[in-house]
């Protein structure tokens, strides 16, 4: 049975000198992060790529990012839309996106992502009320693990039919293909179950791919 080959130091030293290209702005920024203590939340540089790709390939312009951090992924996405792009970005940490603002700043594509220091739910439910359903390109899920099935939802009805909802760390570093235990999070149980549900989702299309720590793509019907 063929299978993903596993990704090595070396593989991945070799991946990352012909599969990716990446801004030296962007470099500096994922460089930065990897000295912070919560390094382990910043998305790989391949994944980023691949998200940017996406972006291109449906022509995105409006697009929702759920967790922001030190704002790699914000960068990369907002390289990728046309200058009149948008990203709703929703955050709850002044002192990651503080950090962020810096890089955004630098590379020029500051107005293009719109900031939200608040509970995303807030903010998603702020946006349908106002009436923005289907006017979205793009979503992208990286936040708390247990409001993921919420922001799922509200992203599904945020996005047009076509468009994309992207969520990472789908394998929670393979947890959740370990059975449950007593002690696990229950950011675990709940991507766990989620995963589960994705599958049988007929409201989409969806792909779970094994980069970074679990990517899964879905596409609105």
């Amino acid at each position: 049975m063929n299978r993903t080959l596993a990704m090595t130091e070396t593989l991945h030293a070799y991946l990352m000198q012909v599969g990716v290209r990446e801004s030296d702005i962007a470099r500096r920024l994922r460089e930065e992060t990897a000295q912070h203590r919560l390094a382990k939340m910043q998305i790989a540089p391949e994944q980023g790529q691949i998200m940017s790709l996406l972006a291109k390939l449906i022509g995105a312009k409006r697009t929702i990012e759920i967790g922001v951090f030190t704002g790699y992924s914000a960068l990369v996405m907002a390289q990728a839309l046309p200058e009149d792009g948008e990203i709703v970005a929703c955050d709850v940490s002044d002192t990651f996106t503080d950090i962020a603002h810096r890089y955004w700043t630098e590379a020029g594509v500051a107005s293009r992502i719109r900031l939200h220091l608040q509970p995303a739910q807030i903010t998603l439910d702020a946006l349908l009320a106002a009436g923005e359903h289907g006017r979205f390109d793009m979503a992208f899920i990286d936040a708390d693990k247990p409001g993921y099935a919420a922001y799922y939802e509200s992203c599904l009805q945020l996005i047009r039919q076509g468009g994309l909802i992207l969520l990472d760390n789908m394998f929670l570093n393979g947890r959740v293909a370990q059975a449950p235990a007593l002690d696990e999070t229950p950011g675990i149980d709940a991507i766990r179950r989620l995963n589960a549900f994705l599958q049988q989702d007929e409201r989409i299309d969806y792909s779970l791919l094994p980069i970074g720590d679990g990517l899964t793509v879905c596409r609105k019907r």
